[in-house]
């Protein structure tokens, strides 16, 4: 019979004595059952104890947390939270360097705890700490101890970063800009500076006055890949609390640095894997680099701005040189304003005699006439080349540059996501964006020239110009998907995948598509489905036991803390714990487990708990995409996740409804299913080659006249 749902099996823990195994009652006070224990062991002043988990991160238990203790845990007896704050309080004053360094080593550990760092916070202890800092005397493994105790109690918010004190703060930023100090001490200063500089707009202002730029990118530089990964955070964490205009002047200092080139050579292609928290900051670079094109791309041009309408005529000006100083020189203003009209409309504007009113659309705005301009400057020979061969052209094939320029701009930021806030999680970056200054507009340059390549390719007229455009973001979407290392190799990529390459490849997915729809072949995929839908389910367990790390993200920040979860073998249950390192643990030594027949239900998204937790800030509709609950122990209790991507979250659910006896439903059960349909059928039917398959069923013969063919056996044995 199953034990009631108030009571536990526990067992319960104490250096030099035999263990004890009882029945927790979870409606009896906490103060008494310590006193029941305490007296099973003969120990006197119950009130200074407390239990604690035995394993993991060692929680203390209290009456907020005790719902979460599930049969089978193993508690340990310890010191009573404020009492151990009091024993450490007076530890980290002694004049004893070793009893001071070992305090602040069990203070580094035990702050993690919430009940401790109240208790510890409550005695004025971030007092002690700051005094530490201060006093400047601590260097080495005390200083460090000394700050990852104060990072874990802040981590907390039951203290605001802005009580920080002036002098404190100097010293933090004196470690980062000091050579001759410990590695370990400089990361943690660059991590306490990082969460600093979000929380107000004075602290940006002080950290980004006091730690140079010049000084983070020497770490950006070091070898020491963790170090190099605190600078990059804290640079991230700058752009990112900046204003557009402070945004810009740090990129255009990063980009006079050739900062770009160093991440591209000693940090994308290192010889040590990227690590994900890598990949994320060099994503929001990417991201924050490229929204500086948002101002541009929304707004529209001003036909009465100088500026504007000089650009604008450069570009008449440098593709007909000859043909503008006889503008110039006409006497008659009505001959000059025709032969200006007649050169727009060869440039490809659709208003030729107001070419402003095609820049009136925003996006793209500004941003394709800034492209424009930069195409028409930096390669003026391409050009020349690509308006000459079209003014030449007949009217019905000629391919409108500007035209062409302004949509294909549009199609850039949308690709590229410019204009849309940085993800939490995502880490997808293109590598080439790392090898190429004015990235945006050298990429332009190769994609206007393939839209005149793919032009003439398609022998195009004005009514094709949607179909070509269309083409030409196929191009690039599918060039880009391959992750090219520079442009170089993607201009090489894109010029290959002509419009026959296209057309191929659209041909391949079409007549797959048209195999697959003959009613004997959607007969035969019914059949198959149980078969392959059993084996997807069996893959997404085998993904389950095989486990993920899962991040740990804040209010505050993204973090780079890590949770590790898996299935046991035998899919019973679910074991999970925090972690170090990426580093896959032994199942036995994770200390939380959920018995699968405990588990309720799934939630995604919106409904998971967590994500109503933040509901009151700006969501990050990232995190909305990636994060789901299962909910287990008679709905009482939830497990959050996040998941680290969407690959990972779609295994997961999937796994999870399996786990619940419940339809997969993720995007990726269908793609796979699809997958494995195609390749099934085309086992099946390779011997139907050429062959077409009718939709209708042969007729069955008319049976025989008589059945006499029918051989005797019984006869012939006689």
């Amino acid at each position: 019979m199953p034990p009631p749902k108030d009571v536990v099996k526990i067992a319960i823990q104490m250096v030099g004595a035999i263990p004890q195994l009882i029945d927790l009652q979870q409606t009896k006070p906490l103060s008494s059952v310590l006193k029941d224990v305490c007296d099973a062991w003969s120990l006197p002043n119950a009130e200074h104890y407390a239990l604690q988990y035995a394993d993991g991160r060692q929680t203390y238990i209290t009456e907020s947390n005790r719902r979460e203790i599930k049969n089978g845990s193993i508690l340990r007896l310890t010191t009573s939270p404020d009492q151990e704050a009091e024993r450490l309080y007076s530890g980290i004053q002694s004049n004893n360097v070793d009893v001071k360094t070992d305090s602040l080593k069990k203070l580094a550990s035990l702050s993690q705890d919430v009940t401790f760092a109240q208790e510890f916070i409550n005695r004025n202890g971030l007092k002690q700490i700051f005094y530490i800092v201060e006093e400047g005397n601590a260097t080495g493994e005390m200083l460090a101890h000394t700050l990852k105790a104060f990072m874990e109690l802040m981590e907390h918010d039951f203290v605001s970063w802005e009580t920080l004190s002036a002098v404190f703060i100097k010293k933090i930023v004196s470690y980062v800009n000091m050579n001759a100090v410990d590695a370990s001490v400089q990361q943690l200063s660059l991590s306490i500076l990082e969460n600093m500089v979000p929380t107000s707009r004075h602290l940006f202002e002080l950290v980004k006055k006091e730690v140079t730029l010049d000084r983070l990118l020497t770490h950006l530089q070091v070898t020491n890949a963790q170090l190099q990964l605190k600078a990059m955070a804290l640079l991230i964490a700058l752009l990112l609390a900046a204003t557009d205009a402070e945004r810009q002047e740090i990129m255009d200092y990063l980009r006079e640095k050739n900062i770009r080139q160093f991440i591209h050579k000693n940090i994308i292609h290192s010889s040590e894997p990227l690590a994900d928290e890598m990949a994320h900051y060099l994503y929001v670079l990417q991201s924050v680099s490229l929204n500086l094109c948002e101002r541009r791309m929304r707004t529209s041009m001003d036909p009465y701005s100088q500026e504007q309408r000089e650009l604008l005529q450069s570009l008449r000006q440098t593709a007909f040189e000859s043909e503008s100083e006889a503008a110039a020189g006409a006497s008659n203003a009505d001959r000059r304003r025709s032969l200006c009209a007649k050169e727009f409309r060869k440039l490809g504007f659709v208003n030729n005699s107001n070419p402003a009113e095609d820049l009136h659309r925003a996006p793209p705005g500004l941003l394709a006439l800034d492209n424009m301009v930069y195409f028409s400057r930096h390669t003026p020979n391409a050009y020349s080349r690509f308006v000459l061969e079209n003014s030449s052209r007949e009217d019905k094939h000629e391919c409108p540059f500007a035209r062409s320029s302004i949509q294909l701009t549009l199609i850039l930021c949308e690709i590229l996501h410019i204009g849309e806030p940085c993800s939490e999680t995502a880490q997808a970056f293109y590598p080439m964006f790392f090898g190429q200054d004015h990235f945006f507009e050298e990429l332009f340059c190769i994609c206007i020239q393939l839209v005149n390549k793919t032009w003439k390719e398609m022998r195009a007229t004005q009514e094709d110009f949607d179909k070509v455009l269309q083409v030409v973001r196929e191009q690039i979407t599918r060039t880009l998907s391959l992750k090219p290392t520079s442009l170089e190799l993607f201009k090489t990529r894109v010029n290959a995948l002509n419009y026959s390459e296209i057309l191929k490849l659209r041909q391949t997915e079409r007549l797959h598509q048209e195999e697959t729809l003959a009613v004997p072949v959607l007969e035969l995929r019914e059949r198959l489905k149980p078969e392959l839908l059993e084996l997807i389910r069996q893959q997404r367990l085998q993904f389950l036991c095989k486990g993920t790390f899962f991040p740990k993200i804040s209010s505050r920040r993204r973090q780079d803390k890590l949770w590790y979860c898996c299935l046991s073998p035998n899919h019973k249950v679910l074991h999970f714990g925090d972690v170090e390192e990426k580093v896959h643990p032994p199942i036995e030594s994770l200390p939380e487990k959920i018995p699968v027949a405990d588990m309720k239900m799934l939630l995604v998204g919106k409904e998971c708990p967590h994500t109503k937790e933040k509901s009151s800030g700006k969501q990050n509709k990232d995190v909305l995409e990636l994060a789901f609950s299962i909910v287990y122990d008679m709905e009482e209790y939830c497990l959050n996740f996040i998941a680290p991507a969407r690959y990972e979250f779609c295994l997961w659910t999937d796994g999870l409804n399996v786990l619940l006896g419940k339809e997969m439903m993720s995007e990726r059960t269908q793609t796979d299913l699809d997958v494995l349909l195609s390749m099934e059928l085309k086992l099946r039917l390779l011997d139907l080659e050429n062959i077409t398959i009718p939709d209708t069923p042969p007729p069955v013969p008319k049976p025989p006249s008589n059945l006499n063919f029918c051989y005797d056996f019984s006869q012939a044995e006689q």
